[in-house]
């Protein structure tokens, strides 16, 4: 407890560089005398998991949601506005739709990924972590996971978009579109494209949490939380 007083205090004094190697020269993560600081920053990221990821899993958790909201790709608006302007907006707006249906079933998937990610978190990457900026945790755990899930969501976007008729609504969109004439024909690759948006919007909000657990005290819900980070806040 003498060590835990005597750093938080220091840091009062010293800056960020001074105060890691205070931090590295403790004993490892959960020796007597220490905060668990891996395992405060592993709760901050299963919170993230827990309360922000599992939201995107719902009906419209991609869709409703214009923080992550999967829009077309620019070579593909052009697509959008002439549908619109022969009258074919209900079709626009479908493709939309199904796009972002892809995603949330996509991201059910992602779960198992971040919790191996999380597990294996050192204490070496837990320092840096905590004494870095509001989404230090975010960054470290797409840096952990981002082949992975790539991995993981294309071919299940794939089957996805079979799924929820995202294949056929976009091969009747693209099909009207290449009719029209005068137009340069599209045939995009929207799997990869999903794919990839569907994991910028999963570390988004798992960044929104961690940014609330660093700079709100009554988002520290448990002792943990609040030792860990309290260090944080006297960096």
């Amino acid at each position: 407890m003498k060590k835990i007083l005597f750093l938080i205090l220091l840091s009062g004094f010293y800056g960020c560089a001074e105060m890691q190697q205070v931090m590295n020269q403790l004993p490892q993560v959960g020796t007597t005398g220490t905060i668990d600081i891996a395992g405060g920053l592993k709760e901050a990221l299963n919170n993230g998991i827990t309360k922000q990821v599992s939201k995107l899993t719902t009906t419209d958790g991609f869709y409703k949601n214009e923080a992550v909201k999967i829009l077309l790709p620019e070579e593909l608006r052009k697509v959008d506005t002439g549908l619109r302007r022969i009258g074919l907006s209900s079709l626009a707006d479908e493709g939309l739709k199904v796009m972002n249906r892809a995603a949330e079933d996509a991201v059910k998937e992602a779960t198992p990924i971040f919790v191996s990610a999380v597990k294996n978190m050192s204490f070496t990457d837990a320092k840096g972590i905590l004494l870095g900026n509001d989404s230090s945790a975010t960054t470290y755990l797409e840096n952990s996971t981002s082949t992975a899930l790539y991995g993981k969501f294309n071919p299940v976007i794939k089957n996805s978009f079979s799924k929820v008729g995202a294949d056929k609504v976009w091969s009747n969109i693209i099909t009207k579109y290449n009719s029209i004439p005068l137009v340069t024909k599209v045939n995009p690759d929207l799997t990869d494209y999903v794919a990839k948006q569907a994991m910028n919007g999963v570390f988004k909000m798992i960044a929104v949490e961690e940014k609330n657990i660093r700079t709100n005290i009554s988002a520290r819900t448990s002792p943990l939380l609040q030792k860990v980070f309290a260090m944080q806040d006297n960096k």
